[in-house]
């Protein structure tokens, strides 16, 4: 798996702050990392795809460490659609650096009413935008 996998790209610069005391990227970081490709799918100003009064909550999210992300420099982020459901949608996602899959996620992300707090359908805008990840 490299990047060129995921249709959604883009990074991290890695901080100092970030390692752990084995002098690697603690493993909490990654989670904030995958966020950042997620936030610029699901959030994109010039783009909203989430309803007035609803937002995108996380039902689950999976990930596996293949390697380990060392400071400083910078970690490439590449997200995909996997599954695309009624509210809900799969994202699949690579975490690289150098070149080397450090990390793969799974994150299932429902569409919510603020007002009901349950599942609301995508919008037909939304659902074209998930569609082109595939």
């Amino acid at each position: 798996m490299t990047i060129d996998d995921f249709p959604l790209r883009t990074y991290e610069k890695l901080r100092y702050v970030d390692t752990d005391r084995q002098g690697h990227v603690n493993n909490a970081v990654f989670a904030s990392m995958l966020e950042t490709g997620r936030v610029e799918l699901l959030y994109n100003p010039h783009r909203p795809l989430a309803d007035q009064q609803c937002s995108f909550v996380i039902a689950r999210l999976t990930l596996d460490l293949h390697a380990e992300i060392t400071w400083p420099g910078r970690v490439d982020i590449g997200t995909r659609a996997g599954k695309i459901g009624r509210s809900s949608i799969t994202l699949e996602q690579g975490l690289f650096q150098n070149g080397q899959h450090a990390a793969t996620a799974s994150t299932v992300i429902v569409h919510v009413s603020a007002a009901t707090r349950r599942s609301q359908a995508f919008s037909d805008v939304a659902r074209q935008a998930f569609e082109a990840l595939l």
